[in-house]
């Protein structure tokens, strides 16, 4: 290959990059070349082919089709171009289906359902001769006024590693390689904003933010990996082979491709400043361990090419990145691939597609308080009723989709343009889901400025009404278009605009209100949580997608049971950030500090329509070596009158350490779906390894020692509890040891439950 030609196979083309700001600083940051030109010598990716703009898949299709055989035919080594696309809620493409943003899946504890959903996702993306999704987002999340929230899954590491675990095997089983992002360190950002340094120990990174991209590479298998804008102590991650070579390749052996985020490696000379051009900038990226440019080659193409030929940069940096890409391409059929025959027809959202959006959006939506007024049906629901629909998110589509959308990421810059598909507002599904009743819809206010004319009007509808659902919370968008999103980040966690006022007035008429909150990050609303003037409920919606307003309307009716828990702290204030519930004693609350961290609603809270009891927990021993596992096990009952599902959360604490450990750790869990007086055991098998941390000489260890177990309703509960021993000496760990906690559902007469499972299913259960 000559040098034109390999560096060719390590950049991408944005063939359709235009004005629209879909990418940080991508206005100034387009490539100069014509297609034409720039695939002389071939090329590496196309980006975005589908995602760019609305362009209709069938069509699109047929084009890329001919461009793959222009590459085959027309070029010196004829090998076809690998197609990425985002597929975070679903493929970003016109007319696909938009599930639950990863926020969601996280309320949801269900990682099967996540799987199911990135089959059908990755179906979808090889029909259309997509060969990557960038996803996953495995950043654990460290501070709610980070716009990029949305996209993440948990404050846990073992939530998120779990659920993109879940999400990466279900991509890949269709044939599309997944990207796990960012790599590492994004979410930590100082202050929650974009881009930001990060000022975290080396600790706190190996011991809460790798272990997720751990798992989902061991035991997802996933075949590429995406570095993060993050510079850690002054370190652009982008620049620095400690995390992208040391610790992904020499310590964990990934032998995939690591891909640049969008313009990371220019980002090298123009944002962080350790890089005198972009030629200089493409050497370190490619030292540290970035094969692939993406978007484009603004620093891969000409400005390397320049520094190669004047013998300042060595040209084995490069075999070593076109040698990753070119065997990427042979694993995924490329080389031999036949691109004679392009699809005719294409459905992007299938029955399938809509069913499997419905299922995750229900299991998504969590209440977090209920003063009896919900469910509806049977009481305010029933016929003849008057209900308000208040709100600026009470009838809008985009307010149930999350930035990474194609409707909030593309459409939103064309507006003439149609969704493509069906996804009915809060207020056209209640209309569906309570058809006895007599609705009226207003909006009250924007969700952003300080408008109150609406209030008026708002105000009148709710006193004519025996109910008020008042829709409440973010707009998704990029980059200062909208509340919510990429570099949409916060210097304030109260809701955006005037959106509590306009709760608080409604509340004063004195007609019974539910708020809705349909948002992409946790907001400080303890002003809504208790206290005579809140509201008779509160539900929180993660942007559940396509499929959100029926499910809320179904949780209001009643005809869902809620299910969904907080994937993340409900925040007392910005103030308190960043907090995670995985604090040590010195991070919690004080009486050397007037300060108050602690959250209004604690990580893994969520009510349902009925009551569990969890008791009788216990092991299978008091004592287990070092290194080895044990099985705690617990009785779950279904103590109400309907039928419901429980998330039955084992915590641990390590009482004494060598190093500071957090006063609550999820060890495992585990959705549980039982009838009305139905009981169960579920035992979990519980590899000490959970319990590892970075030692002082950042070694991971398990450590001798006493350690309390409990389960109860969220991590601040501690229902029913037991201790366990750990004994013997400090055991190193490696990366052949087990990572996942497997979890066994058993009737509870059955002394030895058999076919054990990892993470979650939902057998149900009659009651004896």
């Amino acid at each position: 290959m000559t040098l034109e030609e390999k560096l060719a196979q390590i950049v991408g083309y944005w063939v359709d990059q235009g004005g629209d700001v879909v990418a940080p600083m991508a206005g100034e940051m387009k490539s100069s070349s014509r297609y034409d030109q720039a695939t002389v010598s071939g090329i590496g990716h196309l980006t975005r082919v589908y995602g760019t703009r609305p362009v209709d898949p069938v069509e699109r299709a047929e084009w890329l089709w001919a461009e793959q055989r222009r590459l085959q035919t027309e070029t010196r080594l004829g090998i076809p171009a690998l197609v990425h696309e985002e597929c975070l809620t679903g493929l970003a493409a016109w007319k696909a289906a938009t599930f639950p943003t990863s926020l969601g899946w996280g309320a949801a504890f269900d990682p099967e359902l996540v799987e199911e959903m990135a089959r059908l996702i990755g179906g979808s993306m090889r029909e259309l001769g997509i060969h990557q999704g960038l996803a996953p987002v495995l950043d654990v999340i460290r501070d709610p006024r980070w716009g990029r929230v949305d996209e993440c899954i948990a404050e846990d590491p073992y939530v998120v590693g779990t659920i993109a675990t879940a999400y990466v095997k279900g991509l890949q089983a269709e044939g599309v390689h997944a990207t796990l992002k960012h790599f590492v360190g994004y979410s930590a950002s100082q202050s929650g904003r974009n881009h930001a340094p990060v000022h975290m120990g080396r600790r706190e990174i190996a011991d809460v933010l790798l272990p997720p991209f751990e798992m989902a590479l061991f035991d997802g298998g996933a075949r590429s990996v995406m570095n993060s804008y993050a510079e850690i102590d002054g370190m652009p991650v982008a620049a620095t082979p400690e995390y992208l070579t040391g610790i992904l390749r020499e310590l964990w052996g990934f032998d995939g491709v690591v891909v640049s985020d969008y313009f990371a490696v220019a980002f090298l000379h123009l944002t962080h400043a350790v890089a005198a051009d972009k030629g200089v900038a493409a050497e370190l990226a490619l030292a540290a361990g970035i094969d692939m440019e993406l978007p484009s080659g603004d620093a891969y193409l000409a400005p390397l090419r320049e520094r190669i030929r004047a013998g300042l940069a060595d040209e084995a940096l490069v075999d070593q990145a076109v040698l990753r890409v070119l065997a990427q391409k042979e694993e995924l059929g490329l080389l031999d691939a036949d691109f004679a025959s392009p699809p005719r027809t294409i459905d992007l959202d299938t029955p399938e597609h809509r069913e499997i959006a419905r299922r995750l959006a229900e299991e998504s939506l969590v209440l977090l308080t209920n003063d009896g007024v919900l469910p509806l049906t049977g009481a305010v629901g029933a016929s003849g009723r008057r209900i308000a629909v208040i709100g600026p998110n009470a009838d809008s589509s985009e307010a149930l989709m999350g930035c990474y959308s194609f409707a909030n990421h593309v459409l939103a810059h064309h507006p003439d343009v149609p969704l493509g598909f069906d996804i009915p507002t809060l207020a056209e599904a209640l209309r569906d889901e309570l058809p006895g009743s007599e609705f009226s819809v207003v909006e009250g206010c924007a969700v952003e400025g300080d408008d109150r004319s609406g209030f008026a009007a708002a105000l009148q509808a709710a006193q004519d009404s025996d109910l008020a659902i008042v829709a409440v919370g973010d707009r998704a968008g990029l980059f200062g278009r909208g509340t919510v999103g990429e570099g949409n980040d916060v210097e304030s966690l109260d809701l955006p605009g005037v959106q509590r006022d306009l709760v608080e007035a409604i509340i004063a008429t004195g007609t019974p209100v539910v708020m809705v909150l349909l948002t992409g990050r946790p907001y400080a609303i303890d002003w809504a949580v208790s206290g005579p003037a809140a509201p008779a409920a509160v539900v929180q919606a993660f942007f559940p997608g396509e499929e959100g307003g029926s499910a809320i309307a179904g949780v209001l009716s009643g005809r869902v049971a809620p299910s969904g828990h907080l994937p993340v702290s409900l925040p007392r204030s910005a103030g308190a950030q960043p907090f995670s519930y995985l604090h040590p004693l010195l991070g919690g609350a004080s009486e050397v500090t007037s300060a108050d961290s602690a959250p209004v609603l604690p990580f893994g809270h969520g009510l349902t329509y009925t009551t569990f009891e969890r008791s009788a927990l216990d092991l299978d021993a008091s004592e287990v070596a070092a290194g080895d596992a044990f099985t705690a096990t617990v009785t779950v009952r279904n103590t109400g009158p309907r039928a419901g599902t429980d998330l039955v959360q084992l915590y641990a604490h390590d009482v004494y350490a060598s190093v500071t450990r957090p006063v609550a750790q999820l060890l495992g869990y585990q959705r549980v779906h039982l009838e009305p007086g139905a009981e169960v055991r579920v035992s979990f098998r519980v590899p000490t390894s959970r319990l590892a941390f970075s030692d002082a000489a950042y070694q991971r260890i398990v450590e001798p020692g006493d350690v309390e177990l409990w389960v109860g309703p969220s991590c601040a509960e501690r229902e029913t509890e037991t201790a366990l021993a750990i004994t013997g000496p400090v055991y190193r760990v490696t990366i052949a040891d087990e990572r996942l906690v497997e979890v066994v559902v058993s009737d509870a007469e059955q002394v030895e439950p058999e076919t054990p499972f990892v993470s979650s299913s939902q057998p149900v259960l009659e009651p004896r």
